[in-house]
């Protein structure tokens, strides 16, 4: 028996033995032998089962700000996982070799570590937390929540790098286990959902709202890509639509490499992120970053009342950091929003 085959979560039988998956918002209808959309849940006899129950394809340990997290334990260890698989199938994917799972009869990549063998490894590493990210976790759930729980009981917390495409039903279930999350908020349309990634916008507009609800310290990050979701109304949208949730929630920009599908679209040029970081912050946002380009000040984070310079980074390490107890400026003696201490 391959251990890594285990019933699934999140669904219910259907008519004529097939089974309706509500882990994503795809909430696929699986006909029996048939996978879903993420190939990595199958039917099997009226069953749902996922084939990568504990079957980790990639770990590392990174900086807690690789996810990106500013706000969320900065300058600790995170220790990463991933299994194959991914319930979108973005144009611009930078970790297709991941996210892409093969379909059958191709064997399914990595090899089984259970729970325990993770918390274990990340207790060992140093780390402060562990990260379900690389590929997209929503996918592998059930392992994810198995790992939580005992993380937690280890002093562990728990982060999601997710494209936010999940059910309500699958955020419930991280209601107490899951601490921080980052949210690739790829564009502001539906059409750059439905043409670039072959998802909707909606469902990761309520993830947002709904992992806020229940108390997850949510960051943000948007890739600009030249020509699909770099004009500045669309950028303009997703700093209003942040600032709706919680103008304190910080926003990562990030600049584009060509790769996958989207060789032939050229890199995000620095100063569009940078005109975007000064427009979001003038618009009310507290906390805006700028990733993957050489910039001044755009790694840094300032005080939003008197723009004292609270950490300095230089790439993902941390120079200098002024935040006194509990999350005040040390200057103004205003609240800094975040998770800055164990």
């Amino acid at each position: 028996m391959d251990p890594c085959v285990r019933e699934a979560g999140f669904w219910e039988p259907s008519e004529g033995g097939d089974v309706q998956c509500f882990l994503c918002s795809h909430r696929c209808r699986i006909k029996p032998g048939k996978r879903g959309i993420c190939r990595v849940r199958e039917n099997r006899e009226g069953k749902l089962y996922t084939l990568v129950y504990g079957r980790v394809a990639a770990t590392g340990l990174d900086p807690v700000e690789k996810k990106p997290l500013y706000h969320f334990l900065p300058g600790s260890l995170t220790f990463s996982l991933a299994t194959v698989g991914c319930n979108l199938d973005c144009s611009h994917c930078q970790n297709y070799s991941l996210s892409q799972a093969p379909g059958p009869p191709a064997k399914m990549p990595g090899s089984y570590v259970d729970p325990r063998g993770i918390v274990s490894e990340a207790m060992a590493s140093g780390a402060s937390s562990i990260s379900y990210t690389y590929s997209e976790p929503t996918i592998f759930m059930e392992y994810a929540l198995d790992i939580m729980e005992m993380a937690h009981e280890e002093g562990l917390k728990n982060i999601f790098v997710t494209n936010g495409f999940m059910t309500p039903e699958a955020v419930k279930a991280l209601d107490g286990l899951l601490d921080a999350a980052n949210v690739d908020l790829k564009g502001m349309t539906e059409d750059f959902y439905r043409k670039v990634c072959h998802a909707k916008l909606e469902p990761v507009l309520e993830s947002i709202r709904n992992l806020k609800k229940i108390g997850v310290w949510v960051e943000v990050t948007t890739l600009v890509i030249p020509g699909y979701n770099d004009s500045e109304e669309e950028l303009d949208k997703i700093a209003g639509f942040i600032k709706s949730v919680d103008p304190e929630m910080p926003w990562h920009v990030t600049g584009f490499h060509p790769t996958y599908k989207m060789m032939d679209v050229e890199p995000t040029k620095s100063d569009i992120l940078e005109k975007t970081r000064t427009k979001a912050l003038l618009s009310g946002l507290s906390y805006v970053y700028t990733g993957n380009r050489q910039s001044a000040q755009g790694a840094n984070t300032f005080c939003p009342g008197c723009k004292a310079l609270l950490i300095s980074r230089q790439g993902f390490c941390i120079n200098d950091f002024h935040i006194d107890r509990p999350n005040k400026c040390p200057s103004c003696g205003r609240e800094i929003a975040g998770v800055f201490w164990r």
